[in-house]
Formats: C-alpha cells, sequence, structure tokens
C-alpha cells in the first residue's frame, strides 16, 4: 500500500500520520507498541482488505513524531490519536493496536462507542494488577538495557525522529507502563466497549497472560478470543501469516 505521511501539531507535539490504501474506504485505525513505531506494522499491511484507508500513526515520542512537554499517559495518547481523525474528519472507524496501541484502543473504544465499528488487539494489556509479573520487568528497564536487546530499532528511531532523545523517551514510557491511575489503563472501563472485538495475544506472551486475555474477553461482550502458537508478545512479526490472516477475516466479518 503505498501512501503519504504528514505531521500535525497536537500540544506542543508534532503527531505523524501516513494514509494508505482504498480512499473512499473505511478507515482502519493501525497503532504501534511502546518504544516502536508505525514500520513496526509493515508486515501486516499485505492482509489488509483493499476496502480499506489506512491510517497509521506514531505515538507521541515514537517513530517520526516529537515528545513535546506533556507527560506521557495513555490518555494523552488517546487525546492525540482522536484529534488526528478529527483533523482527518474520520467519524467512524476500525482500530488495530498492537501492545500500547491495543491499550490505548480500548480506552477510545470504551469511551466513543460510536466511532469504533472494530476494534482488534494484540498483546494489549487493559490493566495492572498489584501482583502483575511485568510490574518488576517495567521497574528495572532502562536505556541502556534496550539499547543491549534492539539496536537496529533504536538506530531507526535516531534516524527517523526530528527530535531524537532515547533515554528521555524510555523514562516517559517507563512511567506510562508503571501508571495505575485514570490517566493509564483502561481497567474496568472496558466493559463499556461495544464494537465487535478480536482479541489477540502470542501463547508465550510475558506482558499479556491468557489469564489476563480470559478475564478481558468476559468483560467485552461481542469478543472473540485467539491465542498465536510458536509465539511470543510480537505474535505479529514472529508469525504474520497467521496473526495478518485471522485480521484479515476479522475485518472482512466486520466490514
Amino acid at each position: 500500500m503505498s501512501g503519504f505521511g504528514q505531521h500535525l501539531l497536537i500540544d506542543g507535539a508534532e503527531i505523524y500520520y501516513q494514509v494508505s490504501g482504498n480512499p473512499d474506504g473505511q478507515s482502519l485505525v493501525m497503532l504501534h507498541g511502546g518504544l516502536g513505531s508505525s514500520e513496526d506494522l509493515e508486515g501486516l499491511m499485505k492482509f489488509i482488505p483493499d476496502l480499506f484507508k489506512v491510517i497509521r500513526i506514531d505515538l507521541r515520542g515514537h517513530g517520526r513524531s516529537t515528545l513535546g512537554e506533556h507527560p506521557l499517559t495513555y490518555t494523552r495518547y488517546q487525546q492525540d490519536v482522536e484529534a488526528v481523525l478529527d483533523t482527518l474528519q474520520v467519524d467512524k472507524f476500525h482500530l488495530f493496536g498492537f501492545s500500547d496501541g491495543g491499550t490505548v484502543g480500548y480506552r477510545i473504544a470504551a469511551c466513543d462507542e460510536r466511532r469504533v465499528l472494530s476494534l482488534s488487539t494484540l498483546g494489549s494489556q487493559w490493566r495492572l494488577e498489584p501482583d502483575d509479573p511485568s510490574i518488576e520487568l517495567y521497574q528495572g528497564l532502562t536505556a541502556d538495557f534496550w539499547q543491549q536487546e534492539f539496536a537496529e530499532e533504536i538506530a531507526r528511531y535516531e534516524e527517523i525522529n526530528p527530535q531524537p532523545d532515547f533515554n528521555h523517551l524510555v523514562a516517559q514510557v517507563k512511567k506510562l507502563w508503571l501508571d495505575t491511575f485514570d490517566s493509564g489503563y483502561p481497567g474496568e472501563l472496558v466493559e463499556e466497549i461495544t464494537c465487535a472485538t478480536l482479541i489477540m495475544r502470542g501463547d508465550k506472551d510475558f506482558l499479556f497472560s491468557l489469564t489476563e486475555a480470559e478475564e478481558l474477553c468476559e468483560r467485552i461482550e461481542e469478543s472473540e478470543f485467539f491465542n498465536v502458537p510458536f509465539t511470543e508478545h510480537e505474535a505479529h512479526k514472529e508469525y504474520p501469516e497467521v496473526v495478518g490472516e485471522v485480521l484479515r477475516r476479522f475485518l472482512q466479518i466486520n466490514h
């Protein structure tokens, strides 16, 4: 899918978005995960039906979007996404989100059920319980660790971000991941989601457990669940042909 990219100034940050696909089709918003960018979703693009206009957005501070001065929260991400869609005059849309992108998707679908036609997520937490094993991982996160594990991704961030500051970005994302206030994870707000919803996770995902996925599905009336075999957190990269085909089928059914 060819497309064009632009920046939109939103509350002190330049938010990057790219539009591709069918200009007359229903809109599909695609959101990436934490410390990533919309480029991470490239492997799924060939599975998106031609019926859709695809809008990929780099979350604040990520990819080609600048960070600005506001603290990162899931609410802030939500406001940025909604501002982009309002500017593009997109009233109703489908939404796919990986990890943090899906967490933002839960918030959007719960807060404005009229606009969201369908929601699909992969590896996306909806709450952070006091005994969640991911807390220890988030608390111990450092920029040096990420550099060791994801050197190529950081090099790409340094290349494309207009104001790169990875140490500051990690500090902000770390606070976001540990935020248990109303500005953070949607929690029980997910019960307000009424659109068709597909919840996916990698079978060995260490951040989003099977139990958490099942409890989430119990709270969303119109939900389907798919556990992706042989994969961990980034199932869309590890097994794109499976995640992609399931996503394609879900979008076709709910178009």
